[in-house]
């Protein structure tokens, strides 16, 4: 892999602060900050690779109403009274 300089300003306190932050973990300030662009470069990618997920499911959710594959609001209410009643004979055998 070949290597690129990258230059850019900062506030000189910041940057002694940063050189000194850096030395107390036996670290270079060039280390860390290859470091950190490593880890916004993998945050991104993972939150690309989510988004590229959700909005799928999301597709897939639509595509079934669409094809009419749809279960009733008094269905699903029925399916959740039931397992809320479930629960509670539980907790109370739980006694």
């Amino acid at each position: 892999m070949s290597e690129a300089t990258f230059t850019f300003r900062v506030d000189q306190e910041l940057k002694n602060e940063f050189t000194m932050a850096a030395k107390s973990r036996d670290r270079t300030g060039a280390q860390l900050l290859r470091d950190f662009m490593r880890d916004f470069v993998r945050q991104q990618q993972e939150a690309a690779a989510h988004d590229a997920w959700f909005r799928q499911q999301v597709q897939i959710g639509l595509d079934s109403a669409n094809a009419g594959d749809l279960i009733s609001a008094a269905e699903v209410e029925a399916r959740f009274a039931a397992k809320r009643s479930a629960t509670r004979r539980r907790l109370e055998a739980a006694k």
